[in-house]
């Protein structure tokens, strides 16, 4: 018989692909396999051809680009030098995580599928592409995905002699053991102030493990008084930071719990947050999470790790049922976990966005319970937020510029829903003594190197931020052919820069084109600008090969915009709709035409 040993590899921008590995492998272990999950660019890829089982959980980002953990392993896995059999002896299963409002949904999870098959491994299943925009989710996918899996690696791996599938109502054991020290902290102890100098001895640049703590320099509405929408332009100090970033780049930040959750969270647990904290890893094979330090407060651990704002996902239901001592706590939460009670769990926690906090304190008993030793397996880490910069370093040296949407918005729950990240930046204070994790990424968006090259930029709201940094750019090299197509609800709510804007076009650095939705009885929107400067347009794009860009909400605006130049390119072209749609994909190819959009 095969050696049952499963290895499921992850890559994600955002965690999901890394919490659906970790469920996969509870579910293995349940079934006796002896399994592991690494990053794909953690893990030592010439090995692959040893593994039996593999799957891969992957999402898909930007351009339809592998995500971060994941770009190492996608140049070796396309390298045209790899024999046609090298995986002959893999069998596989690809699981995507994507968003059906992208043009390029699942493009990773198809194009990883595909490059297996070519290389001689062996499918499971054909691959599943799970979707954000379902209601139940990506687990409407992922959830008959697992039950064909498991019912098909099992007639090739059966069960050892002897043993069953492991029940739901046992409780695993956990991956890291939780110990409390005897001592509390002290004033002359700060973990804070002793991790600030972990980082100020580096010499490395600034990165997820190893941020630069920035200053707050300025933190500005931008929005009217009156006007529903709260939008900051925030200004930190990266002086003595090592971090360069060009237009395009992202900036990551890693936002903390507010003190009121924080404590809240602390006294529903029974928690006392000075005490001090080891987190271990209870099989030697399975490290240490390299984001979370040694030795913590439970302050610390609760305020920076645990992600206890965040809108929980189904298993942590099922794990929390575990625990429960109380009858009807328990199935409800049981329901709440079975395939059967998605719906209703849908209605309770993902429309109105109830946090992991609120859930805890809807289910008392079972709250009261919960081992400490089992709180990294129920709630996952908090995530860095990523906002476009839309600052230029030339312009501004030292300096990183944001613009930050702060979230807020109702449900039927009485409180308010906040954005994690938004909501903290908001609060800080200029020259504080707060500071904000950082360090820079590249962006999915690349400007031309030719900066002779015109540029066609639609970027309405928040979309105009990394726009804004690619104007600087050019215009400190004093360069023109900057069309800017900028859309918001009113000219005196919600035009961001209109002052920058105006001084630029006066000098003859930008030609500029806006849609003020809200300003007259017809709505007015972006889209409407492309069509009414089609002949503009097509000369800057054809003509004089420019490039055209992108930015903003991925609801309906992407696809309408690009809509509206495909009929540019008919009218102005004397070209057909078919004729339309291959010119606009050999612009994609060339990387002549980006989009980088967001829900």
């Amino acid at each position: 018989m095969s050696e049952r040993k499963i290895l499921v590899l992850f890559g994600s921008q955002t965690g999901t692909a890394e919490d659906v590995a970790e469920r996969i492998a509870r579910e293995a272990k349940r079934r006796h396999f002896n399994c592991r999950t690494e990053a794909l660019d953690d893990y030592n890829v010439a090995n692959l051809i040893t593994e039996p089982l593999v799957i891969f959980v992957c999402s898909t980002t930007g351009q339809g680009d592998p995500p971060d953990n994941m770009k190492n392993f996608w140049k070796f896995i396309f390298r045209k030098n790899l024999p046609q059999n090298s995986l002959c002896l893999v069998e596989y299963s690809v699981l995507g995580l994507g968003d059906s409002s992208y043009p390029k949904f699942n493009f990773v999870a198809k194009k990883l599928h595909k490059r297996l098959l070519q290389l001689g491994a062996s499918p499971v299943l054909p691959v599943a592409l799970g979707d954000d925009q379902h209601d139940l989710g990506p687990d409407a996918v992922i959830d008959p995905w697992m039950r064909d899996f498991w019912g098909k690696v099992l007639s090739v791996y059966p069960l050892p002699g002897g043993l069953e599938i492991i029940s739901d109502d046992f409780v695993l054991p956990p991956k890291y053991s939780i110990q409390f020290l005897d001592e509390k902290i002290s004033p002359d102890d700060d973990l804070g102030n002793a991790l600030q100098r972990d980082r100020d001895n580096r010499t490395e640049s600034p990165s997820e493990l190893c941020p630069f703590l920035a200053p707050v320099l300025s933190n500005k509405r931008v929005t009217a008084g009156d006007h529903f929408q709260d939008v900051r332009l925030m200004e930190f100090d990266i002086t003595g930071s090592g971090i360069e970033f060009s237009p395009g780049d992202v900036v990551m930040i890693q936002p903390k719990n507010p003190p009121h959750s924080v404590q809240q969270f602390c006294s529903l647990l029974r928690l006392d947050p000075e005490r001090k904290l080891v987190v271990e890893p209870r099989d030697a094979g399975c490290p240490l999470p390299a984001h979370l330090p040694g030795v913590v407060t439970v302050q610390q651990l609760v305020e920076s790790y645990l992600d206890i704002c965040c809108v929980p996902r189904r298993s942590f239901f099922q794990l929390l049922s575990l625990f429960s001592p109380d009858e009807l706590e328990r199935e409800k939460l049981k329901e709440f976990s079975s395939a059967g009670g998605q719906e209703e769990l849908y209605s309770y926690c993902n429309r109105p966005r109830r946090t992991t906090l609120e859930v805890l304190i809807d289910f008392p008993c079972t709250t009261s319970r919960l081992p400490a030793n089992y709180l990294l397996e129920l709630i996952p880490r908090i995530r860095p937020r990523a906002f476009s910069i839309a600052s230029s370093m030339k312009a501004h040296p030292n300096i990183i510029q944001i613009l930050v949407a702060v979230v807020q918005y109702k449900t039927r729950l009485h409180e308010p829903r906040h954005g994690l990240c938004s909501t903290w930046l908001a609060s800080l204070c200029p020259h504080d003594t707060e500071r904000v994790p950082m360090w820079v990424k590249k962006g999915s968006m690349t400007f031309p190197c030719d900066t002779d090259s015109p540029i066609v930029m639609v970027g309405p709201g928040t979309g105009v931020a990394p726009f804004r940094s690619a104007i600087q750019e050019r215009f400190s090299n004093e360069k023109t052919g900057n069309c800017l197509l900028f859309g918001c609800r009113g000219k005196s709510k919600d035009f961001y820069f209109e002052k920058e804007w105006e001084d630029l076009v006066t000098h003859g650095y930008l030609t500029l084109f806006t849609a003020f939705s809200r300003d007259q009885e017809d709505k007015v929107y972006v889209q409407h600008r492309v069509k009414e400067n089609a002949a503009l347009l097509w000369e800057l794009v054809d003509k004089k090969q420019g490039f055209f860009y992108i930015a903003g909400n991925s609801k309906s605006m992407p696809s309408e915009v690009t809509d509206a130049l495909k009929s540019a390119f008919q009218s102005e072209g004397a070209i057909s709709a078919s004729d339309a749609e291959r010119y606009l994909s050999l612009m994609e190819k060339s990387r002549r035409f980006q989009s980088e959009t967001w829900s």
